[in-house]
């Protein structure tokens, strides 16, 4: 890794105070860059760059790289190193609709979870819990038991180290409360707990709804939002429980809202059936 390479990681993690995936993340694709390159990218010029990632076929993993490395051309820039000046524009990524399931499709897959013993009324409570609170897998698997204030959940560290409050359902709490009285693990400040009482990792969550809904934790979180939005809640509501920084993000949810508009003229409007 070149010195103008470990000043630029430096930047991100002391001054900058980036989430330590986006750290990680950065650090591995400007040294993949870097390796690939065979010099400093201070010394690469443009179309090297086009030829090292234009065997990228995947717009999202292109697009991290090039955002990366554009952060990379700034920090030079303002420090005066040698970099090329101009930056790379990003490839334009269509807006698919989130994948989410129906509260229906939900309930079903619970009820084939065996509950006799306390893995799986963990598993139980664990789903309930991500689609009660629509907190991102990061959040839900650093929740405490002092988190918990009556019927309200405080997220804490979500992103930009910001701290909300949502509140959870009481169906959600008794799963919660079944597990935890079953788990042989008491006293422990973390709610979710392998089977050797240790935290649970973002894998073995990813392994748990994948079993029984065949989707990821996020998944569970666009499941919550859509509920939301399809009951009427007003976007800038749902962005305060997402914790999303820009309205931007929760805008995604009107493609939603007004799919289900049009499905709602098409199914009870008279010209749409002439």
């Amino acid at each position: 890794m070149s010195k103008e390479l470990e000043a630029f990681i430096e930047y991100i993690t002391v001054i900058k105070a980036l989430s330590p995936r986006t750290i990680e993340a950065y650090a591995h694709d400007l040294n993949g860059i870097e390796q690939l390159a065979a010099k400093s990218l201070t010394q690469i010029d443009s179309a090297l760059v086009f030829k090292i990632l234009g065997s990228i076929t995947n717009k999202r993993t292109l697009n991290r790289k090039l955002s990366a490395f554009n952060s990379f051309l700034d920090f030079c820039h303002r420090n005066r190193f040698d970099s090329l000046s101009a930056k790379f524009p990003l490839s334009k990524i269509p807006k698919n609709l989130p994948k989410y399931l129906p509260f229906e499709s939900i309930q079903s897959s619970l009820a084939l979870i065996d509950r006799s013993d306390w893995i799986g009324l963990r598993d139980y409570a664990l789903i309930l819990f991500l689609y009660a609170s629509g907190s991102r897998i990061s959040e839900c698997l650093i929740a405490q038991e002092g988190d918990i204030e009556g019927e309200w959940l405080r997220i804490r560290h979500g992103k930009g180290e910001k701290e909300r409050y949502v509140p959870i359902a009481q169906e959600a709490l008794k799963a919660l409360r079944a597990y935890q009285e079953a788990s042989p693990y008491h006293n422990r400040p973390l709610l979710w707990l392998n089977y050797r009482g240790e935290p649970l990792s973002r894998i073995s969550a990813f392994k748990i709804t994948q079993k029984y809904l065949g989707v990821s934790p996020h998944a569970l979180r666009h499941s919550y939002a859509t509920a939301l939005i399809l009951g009427g809640a007003d976007l800038r509501v749902v962005q305060e429980l997402l914790g999303h920084a820009s309205l931007l993000t929760t805008q995604i949810y009107t493609h939603v809202q007004k799919q289900n508009l049009q499905e709602t003229v098409l199914k009870h409007h008279p010209m749409a059936h002439s």
